[in-house]
Parts: C-alpha cells; structure tokens; sequence
C-alpha cells in the first residue's frame, strides 16, 4: 500500500485488506497509521527517512529568525540564544547543526538520551523550557505527545520565550498557546503546522509576533525528487527480499 499523510489507515481500514504486507507512506510522520494495528497484522512499514530533514530543519531555522526579529533584519539577534528542540531525530538533529553555526547553545528532551550526542539532555519538557529563550518542536505526534506544549510548558518558557513548531499541529495546546500569545505570557511563535489543519486559529492572524506557513516546510522539488526515488526504492526493496531503505522501527 502507498500512503499519504492524509490517508488515515486505521484498524476499520485494515480489516478489508488481510493480505497487506507493506506501508510505503511519503511522510516522514506516522501518526496516520495504526502503528500497533500494524505490528500485530505483521505489517512493516518504510515512510520518508531523512529525505525531507534538511529542508524542514531549514524552516524551522527560518521561522525562529523571522519570530524573533524578522528575517530580514538580521541574522545577528539570533546569535547566542539557547535553545531547546523537543525530538532529537532527524530533523531535530539538523536543526541543532544549522543552529550551532549561529552561536547558540543546543540542548534537548527526547523519549530517552540520545549515545554519543554532547547537547544537554533534559528529562522533561517543561525543564527544557525553563532552561531556554525559544523551543523548537521537532517530535512525532504519538498519544504522549499530543498536547506536550501545555499551559507548564508555556509558562516555564516564559514571556520572552519563543516556540516553533514544524512537527505536527496536535503537539502544542493550540488555544493556550493562542492565549499566551495574545495576553504576552510567551514572545512569539513560528508555526508551518496546526491543529486543526488546513484552519489555523483567527487570532494568530491578527499578531505581530506569529509567523506562519502552510505546512510547506517539505514542499521544496528538490525533497519531492527524492522522496519519489525512495517510494520507488522501498517498493524494489520488498519485491527482491530484499532489507527496505527506510524501514520503520519502534525505539
């Protein structure tokens, strides 16, 4: 089966097709699929690897400049801030490298540390936020995921803080992140994804201090390119028995 990011294929989907083997899916998130329903179907599952990384880890980048002072201004207002990325994977390990380049300080809060990664690794979320001036959200959209941004998390950044989300809509509490935003508890925001997708709260409309895309981070011909080749490759891969080249595997 080829799948999309907007094709939910579930249990009541699964049922009709008992002799599925194989979930090529575009994206690099699973949260569409039925992960468990899968694992014990013995379903495996390939889905877009590192193809889209590098350019959503360049929107993440181009987001928190534009929120913190616009990217036109200058690059310099970014320098030396710390920052924290909530999901050290692919992404989250590609925003990290870009953002060394401006000075700043790295660390982290993952399901568990990360071997050999030097960033700072903070048990919790909230203590992450605590300890910097903006997140960057690059985690999967799981059941412990879903509202990890919550009212805590959002107070211990703090009204000079600055979060980015290029991960899924569902992780931050969308309407107490508007309210922060709108009553100063938090600085500013840098969204390509909602909550409720493809409606994005009116308020944020109105804010000087929130910039927002389309969920078009991945959106470039370059990752289109290649995410083609993988589908292609994934698919090759399973007709000559042969190891996928982008197989998915729990932590």
């Amino acid at each position: 089966m080829l799948a999309s990011g907007g094709a939910v294929v579930d249990a009541r989907v699964l049922q009709f097709l008992p002799e599925l083997r194989l979930i090529v899916t575009t994206t690099a998130g699973l949260n569409q699929l039925d992960l468990p329903e899968c694992r014990r179907r013995g379903i495996r599952i390939a889905n877009a690897g590192d193809v889209y990384s590098a350019d959503v880890a360049d929107c993440a980048v181009g987001l928190l400049i534009d929120v913190l002072r616009k990217i036109s201004a200058s690059n310099r207002y970014l320098r030396g801030k710390r920052i924290g990325i909530v999901g050290l994977g692919r992404i989250g390990y590609q925003v990290a490298k870009r953002l060394e380049a401006f000075g700043c300080s790295i660390a982290y809060n993952s399901r568990k540390a990360k071997p050999g990664v030097s960033y700072p690794f903070y048990q919790t979320v909230q203590e992450l936020a605590a300890k910097s001036d903006a997140l960057v959200l690059c985690c999967g959209l799981t059941e412990q995921t879903r509202h990890l941004i919550n009212k805590e998390v959002l107070a211990a950044l703090g009204k000079d803080g600055v979060i980015v989300n290029i991960a899924r809509g569902g992780v931050i509490d969308e309407k107490e992140m508007v309210r922060c935003l709108m009553e100063g508890e938090i600085a500013g925001a840098g969204l390509d994804v909602f909550e409720n997708e493809p409606d994005a709260p009116k308020e944020l409309m109105e804010l000087d201090n929130v910039v927002m895309s389309p969920h078009c981070a991945v959106f470039t011909r370059e990752s289109l390119l290649d995410v083609a080749r993988l589908v292609v490759g994934n698919l090759e891969a399973f007709f000559s028995n042969e190891p996928l080249l982008s197989e998915y595997e729990d932590d």
